[in-house]
């Protein structure tokens, strides 16, 4: 075995079961020893006169290109061997679908290739398969039922990632109680141990942020590391009365729309401000609606309630939406938001202080919902900048920034406008003042209950 690997991983580059999953600190070489197997394979299988095809699954184009330029490329000149390089072509699927794709041909004709992991890309192949860093690859569940009939024919496949919460496809494999699969753990101790030249207690200093080196360091799955709002922050701001229209008082209110139409849900939440909490009045969800129902869907909240601000998902397709609402209704009362990541941190961010300041009441028992907003989670990037992904099913945390959003609109200045939804008397009192604006306090609220 080269001296070039250390100990934990020369461990893995020698394991040979047919499923192989190993749980890696950040910054251990991971992709470096996977790839190293992989040359490696193909040497002996080039000796024998057989060929060792892999596919390597990574998160994105760039995280392709380099698997296979600092692992697969630098391996080969290691071991000597002549190949042949197709960088950046246009790989074609099974469904028509193009994608950038990265080879490398040994002389026997044995073939590396890696793309950007999606569920499209893992049906096109017949071969060995990496799934490079796992635990972040959008829609794992999904890449992993096109992936496993073709696993299942007898190919070889190795999983790496460090792990990122108790969620997604990597952690059911890797928490699994089964002798099927290989299992490997290598924390930041133990790769220091081994001989990986790092200093623990610097790189602890410099991270800043415990739950986050527990999670990326030391390897322990932490629901709180990555989760935006936690289950028991959530449970916090559950009320029986939130999420009823019938319980709507007449006050000011503020709407979130997220757009969706074919795999997401189109989303409009709606919160009554009653002092300085925003009750949630109603969830609107629609799936593979029109355009046109969705807007009828909007009016109508728009008559129903007396909405101060309304901030809408301006991003791709929302972008004509949000253009026809402030034709309808003015662009003082409606507000396009591009889901940028700045727009998105600074949405989270002030979503998540409601919540911890216990200024906002959301429908108790809603499974559902409780799960959409748990979904919602911080992760580091490559950069170490943080970014806000979750995990794909039925929806993508649409409730949860619809929610955002609607709270977004609530911390813009407050606006005053005669409009009377129907059945709500508008005229002052004696004072000047609008009667449908309460206090939680007010005697007009006999249905809620005490704060």
């Amino acid at each position: 075995m080269t001296p070039l690997l250390l100990k934990y991983q020369q461990k893995w580059a020698k394991d040979k079961a047919r499923m192989k999953i190993g749980m890696f600190a950040r910054q251990t070489g991971k992709t470096f020893t996977t790839t190293y197997e992989i040359v490696d394979r193909n040497v002996e299988a080039s000796i024998l006169g057989k060929r060792d095809p892999w596919v390597i699954l990574s998160r994105g184009e760039r995280q392709a290109k380099e698997t296979i330029d600092e692992g697969v490329k630098r391996h080969a000149k290691a071991h000597g061997l002549a190949f042949d390089a197709m960088d950046g072509y246009d790989w074609k699927s099974d469904a028509g679908f193009n994608y950038t794709a990265f080879d490398v041909t040994f002389g026997d004709g044995s073939k590396v290739t890696a793309l950007p992991a999606n569920p499209d890309t893992a049906r096109g192949f017949s071969r060995n398969v990496f799934l490079d860093e796992f635990a972040i690859h959008r829609d794992s569940r999904e890449i992993w039922g096109a992936l496993f009939p073709i696993i299942s024919a007898g190919w070889d496949i190795r999983v790496t990632s460090t792990p990122k919460g108790r969620q997604g496809k990597f952690y059911e494999l890797m928490t699994g109680d089964d002798k099927v699969w290989s299992r490997h753990i290598v924390d930041i101790y133990q790769a220091v141990a081994d001989g990986l030249p790092r200093n623990v207690e610097e790189l602890r200093a410099g991270l800043g942020d415990d739950d986050l080196w527990a999670q990326e360091f030391e390897l322990q799955w932490l629901d709180e590391a990555s989760a935006w709002l936690t289950y028991e922050l959530i449970a916090t701001c559950e009320e029986e009365l939130a999420g009823k229209p019938e319980f709507y008082q007449g006050g000011v209110c503020f709407v979130g729309r997220d757009i969706g139409r074919r795999h997401d849900l189109h989303v409009i939440w709606v919160w009554e401000l009653i002092g300085d909490v925003l009750w949630c009045r109603e969830i609107i969800e629609q799936k593979r609606a029109t355009f046109a129902e969705m807007d009828e869907a909007f009016d109508d909240v728009m008559e129903r309630y007396r909405v101060a601000r309304a901030c809408i998902d301006q991003t791709g397709m929302g972008e004509k939406v949000v253009e026809d609402a402030q034709r309808r209704y003015g662009d003082s009362r409606v507000e396009g938001v591009l889901f940028t990541p700045p727009n998105k941190l600074i949405m989270a961010t002030a979503g998540k202080e409601r919540f911890e300041d216990r200024t906002v009441r959301i429908p108790e028992g809603n499974n559902a919902l409780r799960t959409d907003l748990h979904k919602l989670r911080r992760v580091a990037g490559p950069t170490g900048a943080f970014r806000f992904i979750a995990e794909r099913d039925d929806d993508h945390a649409d409730r949860t920034w619809a929610a955002f959003l609607g709270i977004n609109a609530a911390g813009s200045e407050r606006a005053e406008y005669a409009y009377t939804p129907a059945g709500a008397s508008s005229s002052p009192d004696d004072d000047g003042e609008s009667p449908l604006l309460f206090d939680e306090s007010d005697s007009l609220l006999p249905n809620l209950r005490s704060l």
